[in-house]
Formats: structure tokens, C-alpha cells, sequence
């Protein structure tokens, strides 16, 4: 990360510290989730193991996903209200930019992931991963969120105002809803079972189900591995692409 990168790092950080609710909401949302389904619905369901064990590697993708309405809006901000074009003024680098919020998009996933974490060993969580393991749970979610900051910062910037750039996450939000995170995707219906298998958030949602279990199948971190890189590239030529045609 270059020095302009830095700066523009610590510009978001300060912009949250002003305003923590975004690290709030994407905490809080996730720990809700994990209440609810855990206490509320976990009994309902047959899914071979302790609901809370199955449910923690789909809610921490969740804690990945609840952050990005905040950098989608902070992104189109900064664009449509000039703040941009100001630093462009000010030779700034066009990728500091970006990146900056990118990275403080991952750091602060790593924040309410590491929350939710807590909160499931507080509910009874009893994961067999060893320590490589849980390196690989950290590289995947750090991956995802790389991929996924990418992608919302392009949503961000392809959106015409900060609210329908708020608006344009919240797809990415209710996706794992419709994955294996809830339920496996075999005890769903026609139609939804399919999309539920084949959607890029379910072989990532196995793939940490996997590492914590101490038992990753490589065809499911293959595929994991292959939708981030793939979301990664995507976002980010469609973030460049749309940035210099913007800005």
C-alpha cells in the first residue's frame, strides 16, 4: 500500500470514528441474526450437529455482508459531492482512493467477525479446527471481504445518488439468506435448492463450515478460492472502469 493509500485509510478511519454507527450496525446485525436463529429457530432444524456450530460459519459471511451499504454510501459520496475531483487537484493517487476504502471496509469485517466469533464460543460453539485451520478460516474472510469491498465500492460509484448506492448492497445482504447459511441446501425446495447450491456464497459458507470442522473438502475451497478471485477482478475493473469515466 502506497502512501497516498495510507492517508486515505486514515481519512475513512476517522470518518467512522465520527460516526460509528456502520461499525455498529455491521457488529450488531450479525449478532442478532446469530441470537435469533440460534435461541429462537435453532430446534427447528435437523441439520446433524449443534446449531450453533452449524450456523457460525454462515453467520460470519453475514458479518462480512452488513458493512457494505456504509462503504457503498461513503464511496458515491465522496464522488458526487466533489471530494474526488479535490484530490484529483491534489495529485492524489486514483487508486488511494479506492483503496482506502476497500481497506478499511476489510479491517472493519474483520472487527464484527472477530465479534461474532466471541458471541458464538459464548452460545456453545465447539469448533475441532486446529490452528492452520483457523489461519484458513482468516484467509477466506479476508478474501471475501477484499472481493466484496471491491465490489461495493463499484456499486458505490455506479450508483447516481448515496442512497440508491445504499440501496444497490442489499442484494449482497439478503444472498446468504438463500445459501446453505440457514439450512443445508438439500432441505430446501425445487428451484431455491438449485440456486441455493450453485450461488457463489454457498461453496464459501462450506469452506469455513470445513476449516472449523478440521475437515475442508477441496472441491468446496477450490470453488470458494475461485468466486472471491472472480468477485475480486470483477469489482475492480468495474470500479476502475467507472471511476475514470466519473471522476
Amino acid at each position: 500500500m502506497n502512501a497516498h493509500a495510507i492517508v486515505m485509510l486514515r481519512r475513512n478511519f476517522r470518518h467512522i470514528a465520527r460516526n460509528p454507527t456502520s461499525v455498529f450496525n455491521a457488529v450488531l446485525m450479525p449478532v442478532v441474526v446469530m441470537l435469533m436463529f440460534v435461541y429462537m429457530l435453532g430446534d427447528a432444524f435437523s441439520v446433524g450437529v449443534d446449531y450453533v456450530d452449524y450456523a457460525t460459519p454462515g453467520v460470519l459471511l453475514m458479518a462480512v455482508c452488513y458493512g457494505l451499504g456504509a462503504v457503498a454510501t461513503s464511496v458515491n459520496s465522496d464522488l458526487t459531492k466533489g471530494i474526488i475531483n479535490r484530490f484529483k487537484v491534489m495529485d492524489v493517487s486514483r487508486g488511494a482512493v479506492l483503496t482506502g476504502h476497500v481497506v478499511a471496509s476489510l479491517l472493519t469485517n474483520l472487527i464484527a467477525v472477530a465479534v461474532v466469533v466471541g458471541v458464538a464460543f459464548l452460545l456453545g460453539f465447539s469448533p475441532a479446527a486446529g490452528f492452520l485451520d483457523w489461519l484458513g478460516v482468516v484467509g477466506v474472510v479476508s478474501l471475501l471481504g477484499f472481493a466484496a469491498g471491491w465490489f461495493t465500492v463499484a456499486l458505490g460509484l455506479a450508483a447516481k445518488s448515496p442512497e440508491t448506492a445504499g440501496l444497490a448492497s442489499v442484494p449482497l445482504v439478503m444472498l446468504p439468506f438463500f445459501s446453505s447459511a440457514i439450512v443445508p441446501a438439500e432441505k430446501m425446495g425445487p428451484g431455491l435448492r438449485e440456486f441455493a447450491e450453485y450461488q457463489p456464497f454457498t461453496p464459501i459458507i462450506e469452506t469455513l463450515r470445513g476449516l472449523l470442522d478440521g475437515a475442508p473438502a477441496t472441491g468446496d475451497v477450490l470453488a470458494a478460492l475461485a468466486w472471491c478471485t472472480g468477485i475480486a477482478v470483477a469489482g475492480y475493473l468495474w470500479a476502475s472502469a467507472t471511476f475514470k469515466k466519473r471522476a
